[in-house]
């Protein structure tokens, strides 16, 4: 079968190796433009870039896929099939009726649960036990097309979003091996999804990381967890942002924002306490909570946040 693979973070990755591994034809990766990063703004290839350069394959970086131009070339490769692992981009009608078997998307939630651009964080910020992937005919609708096959797997008490996406990932790559057989069987069922159940996993943003310290360490836990290793959730000592990395909860009680251990950087909550596993005060590196407190010279019954 003759793919146009379309993807651009390091999620995608496994996805565009597993069809290659599988003997699948990849014709094409489509990936969005290089982007500046760092401190000197140097324009970075996206990793779907240069995992497809390192295997032969042509890569195409349209700034839009709704101008002429890249409708042409994508034409021109004459797809039988395109697959969609986070590309970032919606696909034009066009597009999505071009492929004779259609547009296939690998997406890293439940569905409909979880529709947009951040499923996997939301998983992790709400709580969820279970995660998963699905993949999907695409539609007009932001995650609103068929869905096709799904993969569940628990996600761990202290499990970041970044590695659930690190494993999600690859969960996603063996769902759309086993997708694209099936398709070529005639042996998928699509199912329409229930629109009443869709939620929605919108972008993440700094400011949704501040620490209250008035609130349940359990919602505190999930926030961590969640926006490890982007946006981070932070707090504030003396004027200055204390990213935490990684948290854990603890069964001792003290006010809001009170320092309850010595040793381990365990701080007290609206209800049980959370300790602060590893963090990283602004101007210095990352470190465990109780080096911070060594460093700093915090003791037990001293405040952090605005409680300091």
């Amino acid at each position: 079968m003759r793919i146009v693979f379309m993807g651009t973070p390091d999620f995608a990755v496994p996805s565009l190796s597993a069809l290659l591994e599988s003997g699948e034809t990849v014709a094409a990766a489509f990936t969005q433009p290089d982007k500046p990063k760092g401190r000197g703004h140097r324009l970075q290839p996206p990793p779907v870039k240069m995992a497809a350069e390192e295997k032969g394959i042509p890569v195409y970086q349209p700034g839009t896929l709704r101008s002429d131009e890249a409708f042409e070339q994508l034409k021109a490769l004459e797809p039988e099939l395109i697959v969609v692992v986070a590309y970032g981009k919606l696909l034009p009608k066009a597009v999505l009726e071009l492929p004779r078997y259609g547009c296939i998307n690998v997406h890293g939630s439940l569905l409909p649960k979880y529709r947009g651009a951040a499923p996997i964080q939301w998983t992790v910020l709400n709580g969820d036990p279970i995660g998963g992937v699905t993949t999907m005919f695409m539609a007009e609708g932001l995650d609103t097309g068929d869905m096709l096959l799904k993969a569940e797997t628990p996600v761990g008490e202290n499990e970041t979003s970044s590695e659930l996406y690190e494993r999600l990932s690859h969960l996603g790559a063996e769902l759309l091996l086993k997708t694209v057989s099936e398709l070529k069987a005639g042996e998928l069922r699509p199912e329409p999804q229930d629109d009443q159940l869709a939620t929605r996993a919108p972008m993440l943003t700094k400011e949704m990381g501040a620490l209250d310290f008035t609130k349940p360490s359990e919602e505190l836990h999930h926030l961590v967890c969640g926006l490890s290793e982007w946006p981070c959730a932070y707090t504030e000592f003396q004027g200055k942002r204390l990213k935490v990395y990684r948290s854990a909860r603890s069964g001792l009680t003290g006010r809001p924002g009170e320092i309850l251990d010595s040793k381990r950087m365990i701080v007290g909550c609206g209800s049980g306490s959370l300790e602060l596993v590893e963090v990283q005060y602004e101007g210095s590196k990352r470190m465990s909570g109780g080096d911070f407190l060594r460093g700093r010279r915090l003791a037990a019954g001293d405040f952090i946040g605005k409680g300091e």
